[in-house]
């Protein structure tokens, strides 16, 4: 019986693309990411990627979600210093606050509750390989930049009320 279960969700999957298949895996691996703000589709989906990541440990595929080309090694530092310094805290419950309008760019800041620790990101939407692909800004190679919190940044989520950036 559990033959035939399997033939039929196999069938049933039959339109889900991997990158589908993969999404669904790790958003059901993960503890759900917390929203303050207005996330697009693509800055949402990015940050989650992002989150996933560096709790996972996967520099490589950190690595890849990079916006742009910083110089050789840049994004793969970067996601280094990320995981070594950020890797508890995205393991456990996080909530994302979406600054601006997110149209194709969007500053976030990652609360980890976990740690206590605040992580500022910068989104946007890039053309990769002719199409339209959302990356993240991967270009702190210095540990110490890579934990700095402006001074901006609310200590708590809402505190802004998500408004427009300084």
């Amino acid at each position: 019986m559990s033959a035939v279960a399997l033939g039929v969700l196999t069938a049933c999957s039959g339109d889900v693309t991997s990158e589908e298949a993969d999404y669904i895996g790790d958003y059901s691996s993960h503890p759900p990411l917390k929203v303050v703000g207005y996330p697009s589709t693509g800055s949402l989906g990015i940050t989650q990627q992002v989150v996933w990541r560096i709790a996972d440990g996967k520099a490589e595929e950190l690595a890849l979600l990079a916006s742009d080309e910083r110089g050789e090694g840049v994004a793969e530092k970067t996601a280094k210093n990320w995981i070594d310094a950020f890797r508890k805290g995205a393991g456990g419950p996080v909530t994302a606050e979406f600054y601006d309008e997110g149209s194709y760019r969007q500053t976030v800041v990652l609360y980890l509750h976990g740690s206590g620790q605040i992580k500022e990101i910068y989104v946007r939407a890039a053309r990769v390989a002719d199409k339209e692909a959302w990356g993240v800004n991967l270009a702190e190679p210095d540990p110490g930049e890579a934990t700095a919190v402006g001074p901006w940044v609310p200590k708590t989520p809402g505190e802004l009320g998500s408004k427009m950036v300084p």
